[in-house]
């Protein structure tokens, strides 16, 4: 047996169990400020701690693990297995259940990414917020060029096209005719609707509206700027610490510089702690779950996961199926015939990541799959589809 110590960590407290060889037990509770945790470090220390095991709300466990960390073994648990494991944790604190079983090694930690990687982690999710607050501007700028029925998003490719944000600058600056705010439209979308485009500039517009407009647009402006200056240090990031990575990433279909900057962030480099691609799959949440009872598959839909990691892969899909001469490509089409397109997609998410893992753990780039058929099995095709076109022609 060890000395072990177990956290429940919350917003403003910590409370603290040392579970000893012997059975001994101590209790105290630490507050979250910083010299209080160093105390705590201090105490674990004394009573010759060998490994820790937190379990955490949100992202309180983030200061703690720094202060700890390289003085102990560190686990952060997952509340769901914790409380999935037989015992009477209600009757008991949190901390005395989480070091009895961690004592008694019942829990396993989470994945924990490296010091550069968590740095990276942040840029990127700050950079995926911002996207995400883009787009409820675009929405809001849009709702307020419907209520002065000023409709050109109805004609332009998406809301935050360059002609529909030159038009609300426009309007910003006082132009409120159709004749003027169509100058800022795009030749191709005049050529393509013509009188529709005076139409749709024709609204009412009032000093309030471009009030609004003018702040919806600064604080736009400002949420480019500050995506410019996350992906301005996500790649010097990149290229200062995981530039061999990065390369060898781009080399796989459907992934760029972006998306592989963003598998870099919630991946890490060192993917030690996935014993093979199926616990990576399995790790991220898109593959079908385990869900048997009397031989009876009572559902397949995929397991939950980093959500972060999952929305990347589906982009890097879709880009998939839209490219040439590729293998993943080939295989959509073919689940395509037989699954829905949604489920086709999440299949080829998940091969494109098993693609990913060997990439990175084997340090090579990635080899576009060329299939072997044999000869046997080619005469055999070719005879099929004979027999379908003499069918199709004597139907006729």
């Amino acid at each position: 047996m060890k000395t072990v110590c177990g956290l429940d960590v919350h917003k403003s407290i910590i409370l603290m169990c040392i579970l000893k060889e012997k059975g001994e037990i101590l209790i105290q509770e630490f507050s979250t400020l910083t010299c209080d945790i160093e105390s705590m470090r201090d105490l674990m220390k004394e009573h010759k701690v060998d490994e820790v095991a937190m379990e955490s709300t949100g992202i309180y466990w983030i200061p703690i693990w720094r202060i700890l960390q390289g003085h102990f073994k560190l686990k952060l648990v997952n509340p769901y297995f914790i409380k999935q494991l037989p015992g009477r944790k209600s009757d008991v604190k949190d901390a005395q259940w989480i070091a009895t079983a961690l004592q008694k090694e019942l829990i396993r930690g989470s994945y924990i990414p490296e010091k550069h990687i968590q740095e990276l982690r942040q840029y990127e999710r700050r950079y995926v917020r911002l996207c995400e607050q883009s787009t409820r501007i675009e929405q809001e700028m849009d709702r307020q060029l419907h209520r002065c029925n000023i409709q050109i998003t109805n004609y332009a490719s998406k809301i935050g096209s360059v002609s529909v944000v030159n038009v609300i600058k426009g309007i910003i600056n006082g132009e409120t005719t159709p004749e003027e705010l169509e100058k800022h439209i795009h030749g191709r979308i005049k050529g393509k609707h013509k009188e529709k485009i005076t139409a749709a500039l024709t609204g009412v517009i009032s000093i309030s509206d471009r009030f609004l407009f003018k702040q919806n647009y600064q604080e736009y402006e400002l949420i480019l700027k500050q995506q410019e200056d996350c992906l301005f240090e996500m790649a010097e990031h990149c290229n200062k610490y995981f530039s061999k990575e990065l390369e060898l990433l781009c080399t796989i279909p459907g992934v760029q510089k972006l998306s592989a900057m963003i598998i870099i962030a919630e991946l890490g480099v060192n993917l030690k702690a996935f014993s093979s691609a199926a616990a990576l799959t399995g790790w991220a949440g898109i593959r079908p779950r385990n869900d048997e009872s009397a031989k009876k598959i009572k559902s397949h839909k995929i397991t939950k996961g980093n959500k972060y990691l999952r929305r990347i892969l589906v982009q890097c899909a879709w880009a998939i199926t839209r490219k040439k001469d590729c293998w993943l490509r080939i295989k959509y089409e073919q689940l395509c015939v037989r699954k829905s397109s949604k489920k086709a997609l999440i299949a080829i998410s998940r091969k494109l990541l098993v693609v990913i893992w060997h990439v990175i753990t084997k340090q090579e780039a990635y080899q576009e799959y060329v299939p072997k058929i044999k000869p046997e099995k080619r005469q055999k095709q070719l005879e099929y589809y004979k027999r379908k076109i003499q069918s199709i022609e004597n139907n006729e």
